[in-house]
């Protein structure tokens, strides 16, 4: 606006001659300034209510507040856009949206507005002094990044005190960086999928697509241009609704963000639980979940919002409804019930118990990574929480008085002798056998 390049005392001149009655073209030639900035200037009076008479006894810095500089007026028109710029950060995740979008909203929204050309250059300036260019390439609800942490946490066997590694499963919707953390007893098949089935249920919707960074349990093999997805996990793809694109072997960009996410897990999670000892699996991931909580709530300098706060406002709306239920790998075996009335299962190397009349019969064993189940004639005989330990599991209200007797007199020294036989485990370790806690249904 041309209005707005003439300084202060002029513009008192200005005024002082419109309270006089000179037309605009005579104040032009008085002050010897453009007649269209006369125009200007007398439109803005006009408009702002004031009366002449009452701006003329105005201090000059009242005056200039009413009618700003040029510098002052860019400077606040810079402010203005400026001020947008996080929130369209969030608003270029969303499907479909791009900067002519954000461009004509601004358009609209200021009368001094800048050209489509300036907005970009100034948007981009801004981007590159937050180091959040990068994360436009991300869509809302588009894809999760997944991968196990390099350090290991750790459990203590109270009985024996010996300390287990437990690996630890990492999450990010790379959008707005939601994280989600759990710790489970290997890397194998089953507990991925276990631990993407938890993260998603946390998160509370599936997104179009799940990214596995190339892990051994997720891809049959590697390729720098189409890994090679195994079944189970492709079946799990199905069940959830989304695809599964591991990515790309020789490609940093795709493993920087959750690489660095599971660097600040070890900064605002791994520190914490060094202070504590957990007994459990169970124990450590509830205290998990607690500083996983708290370490989504933490504000990102970047946006001056939480990671819990831009998931909800902007990215939970873009994924899909989760499914009934929990996908979970079921594995099927047959076994012989034993003399002792157990099915041994090579996989855990640990037996489980069955009613003592189908002892020498061929059962069917379905197990689950929670969960173990027998069958004879499709008829389910006995259900168990599927045990990590070498030891019996018996459901004591399926077994008859009789193979309770022989369990208690019995199960020791036949299982001892068995399990020496095979040299799975040594005699110390063996003898604190125990008995756990069934499923009754």
């Amino acid at each position: 606006m041309a209005a707005l390049q003439i300084d202060i005392m002029k513009i008192k001149q200005l005024l002082l001659l419109k309270n006089k009655g000179l037309s605009n073209r005579k104040i032009a030639e008085e002050i010897g300034i453009d007649r269209n900035t006369v125009n200007e200037y007398v439109k803005k009076l006009h408009s702002s209510g004031h009366i002449l008479k009452t701006l003329l006894e105005k201090e000059e810095k009242e005056l200039q507040q009413l009618f700003p500089s040029k510098e002052a007026m860019d400077k606040s028109r810079y402010t203005a856009l400026h001020d947008l710029f996080p929130g369209y950060v969030n608003e270029l995740k969303k499907p479909g949206f791009t900067r002519q979008h954000l461009w004509r909203q601004y358009n609209q929204e200021r009368i001094d507005h800048y050209s489509y050309s300036q907005f970009c250059q100034l948007f981009s300036d801004w981007l590159q002094s937050k180091k959040v260019s990068g994360k436009l390439n991300h869509i809302a609800g588009e894809k999760i990044f997944i991968d196990y942490a390099g350090k290991k946490l750790h459990i203590v066997d109270k009985q024996t005190g010996e300390v287990k590694e437990v690996e630890v499963f990492v999450a990010i919707l790379p959008s707005s960086s939601y994280t989600y953390v759990e710790a489970s007893y290997d890397q194998s098949r089953e507990s991925l999928v276990k631990s993407v089935g938890n993260c998603l249920q946390y998160f509370g919707g599936v997104p179009r697509a799940i990214v596995p960074d190339n892990l051994k349990s997720a891809v049959t093999k590697s390729s720098k241009y189409e890994p090679v997805i195994n079944k189970t996990f492709r079946d799990m793809g199905d069940h959830y609704g989304c695809v599964i694109n591991p990515t790309r072997t020789y490609s940093p960009q795709d493993k920087a963000l959750v690489e660095g996410a599971v660097k600040l897990v070890y900064q605002r999670i791994y520190y914490e639980l060094s202070k504590m000892t957990f007994f459990s699996l169970e124990e450590l991931n509830k205290q998990i979940r607690i500083l996983l909580e708290r370490y989504n709530s933490y504000k990102l300098q970047t946006t001056g919002i939480s990671r819990l706060k831009q998931f909800t406002c902007f990215e939970k709306e873009f994924l899909s409804p989760l499914p009934c239920q929990v996908y979970q790998i079921k594995h099927y075996n047959r076994a012989k019930v034993q003399k002792m009335g157990y099915i041994y299962l090579s996989e855990r190397k640990n037996y489980y118990s069955v009613p003592c009349r189908y002892i020498g019969k061929h059962v069917e064993v379905q197990h689950t990574i929670d969960t173990v189940e027998i069958y004879h004639n499709k008829d389910r005989i006995a259900s168990h929480v599927k045990s990590y330990q070498k030891v019996v599991t018996s459901p004591l209200k399926i077994i008859s008085p009789v193979h309770t007797s022989i369990t208690a007199r019995g199960a020791k020294s036949f299982l001892l002798k068995r399990q020496l036989k095979l040299a799975y485990i040594q005699p110390p370790m063996f003898q604190n056998l125990s008995i756990s806690k069934p499923i009754l249904k």
